[in-house]
């Protein structure tokens, strides 16, 4: 079993995606926003990401947002699981998804 994660997420105004995402109005791009969640994950251990069952980006994320990042996982079987994810901002949720994960074999 492994706990459940509560982590923050920060993109830095000069991140280099953002310059071309959106030129004067900046928003980060929900690639940065995945990546961020899954190095959040890789902190709980040695995990692959198998499959994005879903993913949706709700309200934009601008540089310098401090986002609270939620990560609820359940095993799936001995080598899977599901992550469960949530990126909210002041209470607000922006980002939601599922995630599969896998595990290196013991």
């Amino acid at each position: 079993m492994i706990d459940d994660l509560d982590s923050q997420l920060v993109a830095s105004p000069d991140h280099p995606s953002l310059a071309g995402h959106f030129p004067g109005q900046p928003v980060v791009p929900a690639v940065v926003l995945l990546d961020a969640t899954l190095a959040a994950i890789e902190t709980r251990g040695e995990f692959a990401l198998v499959s994005i069952v879903s993913a949706k980006f709700l309200q934009p994320v601008l540089p310098d947002d401090r986002i609270d990042l939620k990560v609820r996982f359940t095993e799936m079987d001995a080598a899977r699981l599901r992550a469960s994810v949530t990126g909210s901002r002041s209470a607000s949720v922006v980002f939601e998804g599922s995630l599969i994960l896998s595990r290196p074999a013991p």
